[in-house]
């Protein structure tokens, strides 16, 4: 409701939308996953199965020509609504920059043609490279957005995703 005229669309909607992109000369997009179920630790963001990477699958194969970039957090995954992994109600910077490292790796596999951290977690774009160098994708970009904090879009965004902060 903060954000007329955006919506939400589901991995077997999603191809009408690109369709109308495409016809529109508009050939790159970035994706951000919604879970069906949200956990403490966003495991969904760098599973196999996870929503992103079956979304990433599907388009790769529906439209080869489209640049797919990924973004790389964990607030719309958690269900605290955190950018990362909580310990003792603090976000655990070490643990959280290791599953940034993994969601990467795995929206990569999946087909991502780019990476895109949004989060605000030191040391993550350099943990990103590491993770992305040891999987064999030395060439994949990152592309770091955190200014988002500064837009009027973020607060619409977290309502859009379900993912303000619990405390």
């Amino acid at each position: 409701p903060s954000m007329p005229g955006i919506y939400q669309w589901s991995i077997d909607r999603v191809g009408e939308q690109i369709d109308d992109l495409l016809n529109a000369g508009i050939t790159r997009i970035i994706l951000f996953g919604i879970p069906g179920k949200k956990d403490e630790v966003g495991s969904d963001s760098y599973l196999e199965l996870g929503i992103i990477q079956k979304t990433v699958r599907k388009l790769k194969v529906a439209y080869p020509e489209l640049l797919i970039i990924t973004d790389i957090c964990f607030c719309e995954y958690t269900d605290h609504g955190h950018c990362g992994v909580l310990h003792e109600n603090d976000l655990h910077n070490d643990t959280t920059l290791i599953l940034l490292g993994r969601q990467a790796v795995s929206h990569a596999k999946a087909g991502a043609d780019m990476v895109a951290p949004s989060g605000m977690i030191d040391g993550m774009v350099g943990e990103i490279r590491t993770a992305l160098d040891i999987a064999d994708f030395e060439d994949l970009p990152i592309m770091s957005y955190a200014v988002k904090y500064a837009s009027a879009f973020y607060g619409p965004f977290r309502d859009a995703v379900d993912s303000t902060p619990q405390f």
